[in-house]
């Protein structure tokens, strides 16, 4: 069973940047398309994630209004692992993000209880 792990969060003045990593394990991760979520303060539920980047198995790329230009996500199918790079922090990047895995042949932002995998998640603090 595919399992994930994210690191990578912290806090950050805005204006600045960090580079979140989610690294598999159990499976590859080859066939799956991949994604971050990210979760508000005091939203607890599964439907409450907002989806934030996605990158399909056969490397769709597609990224939420919010942060388009700013947040870039990529796959390293040798390392087994799933990235995301994000500048230009504000405070509405203030959240929980995790990243999920499915599959399939593609995520659908909508629909994450689609997907099969997700990380505990790696909790993003932008102050400032």
């Amino acid at each position: 069973q595919l399992q994930l792990v994210e690191s990578g969060g912290g806090s950050v003045r805005a204006g600045g940047s960090l580079t979140l990593s989610c690294q598999a394990s159990g499976e590859a991760i080859g066939r799956y398309s991949l994604a971050w979520y990210r979760q508000l303060p005091g939203r607890s539920r599964l439907e409450d994630r907002e989806g934030v980047a996605r990158i399909d198995r056969d490397n769709y790329i597609l990224y939420a209004d919010s942060v388009e230009g700013r947040f870039t996500i990529a796959r390293d199918d040798i390392k087994n692992a799933l990235y995301l790079h994000m500048n230009n922090l504000n405070s509405d990047d203030t959240a929980m993000y995790n990243c999920a895995a499915r599959d399939a042949s593609a995520i659908v932002f909508s629909k994450p209880e689609w997907n099969d995998s997700w990380g505990r998640g790696t909790q993003v603090q932008v102050t400032g």
